[in-house]
């Protein structure tokens, strides 16, 4: 068959692009994942940790894959009910830690993700969950608040319950029961809702201790003693490794070496034969019907994609720690990892 004429008209530069573009709109075609897809999160906040990492992954998905992807912030509930509603691939869902946890707590909304969906990759952490203290606080340690909940003392923590937030206070409290046994019930929690609620608890003097991250309150450690919004970081619930992996930097005026005097094993939270440390990580969900093979084609298109490098240099700039595993490894690491908190919760229940 000839040339169509409007190639030879246009001549040799535009038919090689035209050849190029075609090659990378037949890799798209060669895999089942096509035209316009909806990535649901499970935040409604378009400035927040979520929609900014499930864009650095969708933004890269959509470029290997040449076709179009777009960061929806719908919120849990809304996020669950699209996935249940769309089988054919053109709906998924990044969401992190909240997704099991919230089932665990028996948080309204939540299901099992291990039986309801089929569980995609792992791609990055967000290292910052933090608890912080006013900065005047007579609590210097975290140790100082378990040894004065143990000897009596109430100690209000502010959170948002039902998941990342409450996951450090649910280990603190079992921390305590085992260390001082009878004592627990010290430790009480101020429910409450989003970063600045708690934030708030803190400038009022409502709680002594508050769940918060290094992303929301570093800029408020900077500020000097007698501000009233002016904090301490006591402890980050990360691993040791995952902080060791975040820019030398750190974030803002705090580097990576001083965010690492508050994490295991400078600070210690027992459970028993081992220490807790907890990291937020988000992941992929799909619907339990969607065909195989768009799995299979998301796990191969993110190996190439963090094969290349460039991904990881974007997340780190923006305080995240890649972490890329595909879906065989990705369900049974979280199993695992849900296993574990499942024990903590049951034991203060």
């Amino acid at each position: 068959m000839s040339m169509p004429s409007i190639y030879k008209t246009l001549g040799t530069s535009v038919l090689m692009a035209g050849m190029a573009f075609g090659s990378a709109a037949a890799m798209a075609a060669d895999g089942p994942l096509r035209g316009n897809v909806r990535v649901v999160i499970g935040s409604t906040s378009t400035g927040g940790d979520t929609y900014q990492n499930s864009s650095i992954v969708a933004d890269a998905l959509a470029e290997h894959l040449d076709i179009n992807m777009k960061v929806d912030a719908v919120g849990a509930s809304s996020a669950f009910r699209f996935l249940d509603r769309d089988p054919r691939g053109n709906t998924l869902m990044i969401f992190h830690d909240q997704s099991y946890l919230g089932y665990l707590y028996g948080v309204e909304g939540y299901e099992d993700i291990f039986e309801k969906y089929t569980i995609g990759p792992t791609v990055a952490i967000n290292p910052g969950n933090a608890y912080l203290v006013p900065k005047d606080s007579p609590y210097q340690t975290l140790n100082d608040v378990i040894e004065a909940v143990g000897n009596g003392e109430e100690v209000r923590v502010a959170i948002q319950p039902g998941g990342v937030s409450e996951i450090g206070f649910s280990a603190l409290k079992n921390a305590i029961a085992i260390e001082h046994p009878g004592m627990e019930d010290n430790l009480v929690a101020v429910n409450t809702g989003s970063q600045a609620d708690k934030n708030q608890q803190l400038f009022d003097d409502q709680a002594d201790l508050i769940n918060g991250t290094v992303q929301a309150n570093e800029q408020y450690t900077r500020l000097p003693e007698d501000d009233q919004k002016a904090m301490r970081f006591l402890w980050l619930t990360a691993r040791q490794d995952t902080i060791e992996q975040a820019p030398e930097e750190g974030l803002g005026q705090t580097s990576r070496e001083q965010l690492l005097e508050y994490v295991e094993p400078n600070v210690n939270v027992t459970m028993g034969d081992d220490n807790f440390t907890f990291d937020k990580e988000f992941f992929f969900l799909y619907n339990k019907d969607m065909d195989q093979a768009i799995v299979d084609q998301i796990d191969q298109a993110l190996s190439e994609i963090y094969a290349e490098g460039e991904i990881q240099e974007t997340q780190k700039n923006s305080f995240f720690i890649p972490n890329f595993k595909p879906s065989d490894e990705a369900v049974e690491y979280l199993e695992t990892k849900m296993s574990v908190y499942e024990d903590i919760i049951a034991n203060i229940q």
